[in-house]
């Protein structure tokens, strides 16, 4: 079948081959960028942390008469009352451990610094989170050790601010960093100019933060238990006894101190499944968002295609029973509007392929959206071929049945 007299027949109705056209190009430039948004989201909640998620649970409490932490006596105080509910957890019938830690991965609310291989700072310096816990820190949140060893108890300070830690352990993209060759165990590295051996290496440590930050994995374990009026513990569950661990948690500590806080949302003791769900409540929301504008757009668009074609099949009724008289087949007439469909659609995607290439850079540009990679571009192109197909194909279909004689006393 020549395409000439598909484009002569086209020439004749510029203005709706111009519209739905545009119609697509536009659908396409869209939704090639909300479904590239789309799988960035995707793909940032579906990110490992690292730890071991399952039966994993957080506790944030506040003690409100607890002493203020300006001497050592208070510091001590407030220790003890740490180191009682530790107890307290680590007695239960569900709990295999638990450890005290001011943060875990995706909880937000952490302190970050510079680990270089100099006291001056000059050199290679790593941007790191920091994690601040005890010996039991690292086993509690079932993190891989491939390199080293855990915490010592002699190792563990305490108190309100940050202790120099002769020793830490590093995440896996920290130890590289900084040392390329493997060789990061048992070096020693400065933490704003003061020294740490570096005892072991976990293979992978989500920072706090849920961000795509190039340092997103650079994490470090210093054996600091905190000492202040709020107190974060981690607790591992033992297997399939998280729920019950939570209830138990929970009425163990009220009973060491029934005095204690626990204000919800941001404390209380909580799953990680919760900690995960809601750190990434706003990217499930986009998802969501950018879902129903697509489908609506792709509706929109084949529902035009449809229209449009079944009104040209309604004008065109005479026409093509002189096709049908003069010998064409009912292939002929449905592979005449697929191709008729091939040219609008391939000439709106090949603009809406620019105009999508031009809403990334725009994106890029204002709200850090990564470049939309060209191949995503081409597959967007061949979804609107399909769906161009797909949408003219029952208008075309009902075109090719128009018996001959019916179709010539048509007027």
């Amino acid at each position: 079948m020549t395409v000439h007299p598909i484009l002569a027949a086209l020439r004749r109705h510029k203005v709706a081959v111009l519209l739905i056209g545009l119609q697509i190009a536009l659908t396409l430039a869209i939704v090639a960028n909300a479904t590239f948004i789309i799988g960035q989201h995707i793909q940032r909640m579906n990110r490992p942390t690292g730890a071991d998620e399952k039966d994993l649970i957080r506790v944030l409490q506040q003690w409100p008469a607890a002493p203020a932490g300006n001497d050592a006596a208070s510091i001590e105080q407030l220790d003890a009352l740490q180191r009682t509910d530790l107890a307290a957890l680590r007695s239960l019938p569900d709990v295999q451990d638990a450890a005290a830690s001011t943060s875990i991965p995706l909880l937000g609310g952490y302190t970050t610094g510079d680990i270089a291989l100099h006291a001056n700072q000059q050199g290679i310096a790593v941007h790191a989170a920091y994690y601040y816990g005890d010996q039991y820190l690292r086993p509690t949140l079932g993190l891989r050790l491939i390199a080293g060893r855990d915490f010592e108890a002699n190792e563990i300070r305490h108190g309100r601010a940050r202790a120099d830690s002769p020793v830490i352990i590093v995440s896996q993209p920290v130890a590289a960093a900084l040392f390329p060759n493997g060789n990061a165990l048992g070096q020693t590295v400065y933490q704003d100019g003061k020294p740490s051996t570096i005892v072991g290496i976990v293979e992978q440590l989500q920072t706090p933060m849920r961000s795509d930050s190039t340092w997103a994995y650079n994490s470090v374990l210093e054996p600091l238990r905190s000492d202040d009026a709020y107190a974060g513990y981690v607790v591992r569950a033992r297997p399939g006894r998280e729920q019950a661990a939570l209830r138990e948690a929970r009425k163990a500590l009220f009973a060491v101190n029934p005095m204690r806080l626990m204000p919800e949302p941001w404390a209380g003791v909580h799953a990680f499944s919760e900690i995960r769900a809601r750190a990434y409540r706003s990217d499930r929301g986009m998802v969501l968002l950018m879902s129903v504008i697509s489908v609506i757009l792709l509706c929109v668009t084949a529902a035009g295609i449809v229209g449009l074609t079944s009104f040209w099949v309604g004008q065109r009724t005479r026409q093509i029973g002189v096709r049908r008289a003069l010998g064409a087949r009912r292939l002929d007439i449905l592979h005449y509007f697929q191709l008729e469909n091939l040219l609008i659609a391939g000439g709106g995607s090949a603009v809406g392929a620019l105009f999508a290439l031009g809403l990334n850079t725009w994106l890029m540009t204002h709200v850090e959206m990564t470049r939309l990679p060209l191949p995503w571009v081409a597959l967007g192109v061949l979804v609107m071929l399909v769906l161009g197909q797909l949408a003219v194909l029952v208008p075309a279909r009902r075109a090719s049945r128009v018996p001959p004689v019916v179709a010539t006393r048509s007027v």
